[in-house]
């Protein structure tokens, strides 16, 4: 089995989630969110940070990890066993710009209930479930919006 780790993050900005639309030459299309494997000698932090500015031009400032999420495919060489990073982030503008080379086609921010049912993936539903219950208490406790200083 072949091992492999990537990171990403879940992006919100004024409450809604960033999320790419991938069309892969209509092999495999859907919404996601943004990821990518992890480079040598990177954290998983810049991974996650680099990512999503490589794939939707999003401006994101990382403020709690969420967990991992795992999953298999296969590929010619064998069986692949993904752990994915992800990390809540909040997003500076709506500013988004799919990242086209990567076969993204789009790129958006929505409200929690239509990213999750916009999502393909369970795992990514669940990860996003978890980041936006964490996005609420951070509101709530006044910890989301960053610190003015006179």
């Amino acid at each position: 089995m072949i091992e492999a780790t990537s990171c990403g993050g879940v992006v919100i900005f004024r409450g809604k989630i960033l999320l790419l639309y991938k069309n892969y030459h209509r092999h495999y299309d859907g919404w996601v969110l943004p990821k990518g494997t992890v480079e040598e000698g990177e954290s998983f932090e810049d991974t996650a940070l680099r990512e999503v500015k490589e794939e939707s031009d999003a401006d994101a400032t990382i403020i709690t990890y969420v967990g991992p999420s795992s999953y298999t495919f296969t590929v010619p060489e064998g069986l692949v066993n993904k752990t994915v990073h992800w990390y809540l982030m909040r997003g500076e503008s709506y500013h988004s710009k799919p990242q086209k080379k990567e076969f993204f086609e789009d790129a958006g921010y929505y409200k929690y209930h239509e990213a999750f049912h916009l999502l393909k993936f369970p795992n990514e539903k669940q990860i996003l479930r978890e980041a936006y219950q964490e996005f609420i208490r951070q509101k709530r406790s006044g910890g989301w919006y960053p610190s003015r200083e006179n």
